[in-house]
């Protein structure tokens, strides 16, 4: 068991010494991080400055330079936790089906007459006829247009359901398409703030769905929750409508398909919309900050084929009518449509600010949230207290590690240092990882990874004590040592098997500090099985070929 093939050795030795390199970078961080902020930046389209060039040669770009991500609680950062809103989803999609509806009912209008629609609830789209005698008709071709709900919960039901009340068809969604609404939706927000946060080139973000409705946004090195509310709080539904009528009086009655909105920088003056719009923001392809023919900052856009053909198409048909741009239900501007706009370009300008610009841009390039949100809990954890929790941790890790070393060394002597640099090294290679996977450190990881210190000698001890037990029996050291490590194996297996169930176990049911818990302690085994026999095993190896001692003590 002590004569190691060369192959082994060399194996075992690439991987110390890889691990090594990998995780040197985390030694100088602040000098690798900005570094690779530079280059990010640069990458961005950021112009390559005499300060950036400077900032980028901090750190040498052949080296290794990935890092291990600091959660928000080492770093600080902005902790904010939101509610969709996914009833007015359910609203919006009963107002989608009326054209369809209204068409649908016209065509068997020598039965039912004139089809008007009324107004009702949000969770209900209510439509009156002429000829009660024709609600049967009426009921069977709205019930014939319903779709079955495209989902595994919701095999064999429709989207929507229709009862009769008096002359009046109500239509209300099915709880299956409810469901399946409710579900789209939140996948659709969680990538979309998603999308958003990367926009801004901040480092391992975590974006979690709580609960039914509930998504909770944690950004390590961001200024305030304030800040990055003002990236994930906005719906930024950006859509195009024909303009009615323009009035100052907020109370004026728009009539049923249309809508009254507010200018978004002309207090007291309000617009008049189709409800239908033209294109939306769901049709655009780019976004890019801008100025505008008068040198004031604005926001450049492209739509998609669909979309650059129907805004073409209105506006060639259209010339000398004004045309609003509706940003969350606010009117940026209505330009008056001077000729026809071909290709899908176009430019929205308002009174933006440089800042402003930019932050619209960000949010219609990731695209408009499905639902509002509401903001349930928002915190802000300064860089003074993460700072503190670093240096909590690392002395934590240090004092660990000093008794951890003190006790191997003073109970098996030689050998016990042979752990001690072994459990160095069991902590170097669990840096390493990290750094290669992208986990991020929080406060719990460092706990599995003190953990980690403690269990890593576990093994050591294992298959010292079973040397110990070997040397009175086995006929010469070299054949206790082989004896001890080969009989220790499978105890040590075990025992690291079963807490490795438990940290898979902990990061698949877990969230938040338990999975970063999981992920320290589960990287920490892995290593500890390979420094504690592999590496300690070609140690003691090494020195017995070197000294070839008559007898051991352990």
């Amino acid at each position: 068991m002590l004569q190691f093939p060369l192959w082994k050795r060399l194996i075992i030795i690439a991987i110390c010494v890889i691990g090594t390199v990998i995780a040197l970078p985390n030694l100088f961080y602040s000098r690798v991080e900005l570094s690779n902020d530079a280059v990010t930046a640069i990458e961005r389209g950021a112009p390559e400055t005499p300060e950036l060039a400077a900032q980028r040669g901090e750190w040498p770009r052949w080296m290794p330079h990935e890092l291990v991500n600091l959660g928000l609680d080492l770093r600080g950062g902005a902790h904010v936790l939101v509610e969709v809103r996914t009833q007015d989803v359910h609203a919006e999609r009963l107002e989608g089906l009326w054209p369809e509806l209204r068409d649908r009912l016209r065509d068997i209008r020598d039965q039912v007459g004139t089809v008007r629609r009324l107004t009702g609830t949000a969770d209900e789209l209510r439509i009156r006829i002429s000829t009660p005698g024709g609600m049967e008709a009426a009921l069977q071709a709205v019930r014939d247009s319903a779709q079955p709900v495209f989902s595994l919960t919701g095999a064999g039901s429709r989207e929507y359901e229709a009862r009769a009340e008096g002359d009046q068809i109500i239509v209300t969604l099915s709880e299956a398409e409810k469901q399946a609404v409710d579900e789209r939706t939140m996948q659709q927000s969680l990538e979309i703030i998603r999308r958003r946060v990367d926009e801004t080139g901040t480092r391992e973000p975590s974006i979690q769905r709580q609960g039914a409705d509930r998504i909770l946004v944690q950004v390590p090195g961001i200024g305030s929750a304030e800040e990055l509310l003002q990236i994930i709080g906005k719906t930024a539904r950006l859509s195009f409508h024909p303009v009615v009528n323009q009035t100052s009086d907020p109370n004026a009655s728009p009539g049923l398909d249309n809508m009254l909105l507010p200018a978004m920088d002309q207090p007291g003056v309000y617009y008049i919309l189709e409800r239908r719009s033209v294109v939306t923001g769901e049709q655009l392809v780019d976004s890019q900050p801008s100025y505008d023919q008068n040198g004031l900052p604005a926001v450049t856009f492209r739509f998609n084929p669909a979309g650059g053909r129907a805004f073409g198409d209105y506006t060639a048909a259209h010339i000398g009518q004004p045309f609003a741009i509706v940003l969350d239900n606010q009117v940026i501007s209505a330009p008056t449509i001077q000729s026809h706009i071909a290709g899908g370009n176009g430019i929205i300008s308002g009174a933006f600010t440089v800042e402003d610009a930019q932050q619209l841009a960000v949010l219609l390039r990731a695209g408009a949230l499905p639902a509002e949100i509401t903001v349930l809990e928002q915190r802000t954890i300064g860089p003074e207290l993460g700072q503190d929790s670093v240096n909590a941790g690392m002395l934590a890790g240090l004092v660990a590690l000093a008794a951890v070393a003190l006790y191997m060394t003073v109970t098996y002597g030689l050998f016990g240092l042979f752990a001690n640099v072994a459990l160095i090294l069991n902590i170097v290679l669990i840096f390493a990882l990290m750094a290669i996977i992208g986990a991020t450190l929080t406060m719990p990881g460092i706990a599995g990874i003190v953990l980690t210190i403690g269990m890593a000698v576990d093994a050591n001890v294992l298959i010292f004590e079973r040397i110990r037990e070997e040397m009175r029996t086995a006929r010469g050291p070299a054949r206790a040592i082989g004896l001890g490590f080969e009989r220790a194996f499978a105890t040590i297996m075990d025992a690291n098997l079963t807490t490795l169930i438990v940290a898979v176990i902990l990061y698949i049911m877990g969230s938040g500090p338990v999975r970063g818990f999981a992920v320290t302690l589960g990287l920490g085994i892995l290593c500890s099985i390979f420094t504690a026999v592999y590496v300690t095993q070609m140690i003691i190896g090494a020195w017995y070929d070197w000294r070839r001692p008559k007898s051991v003590t352990v």
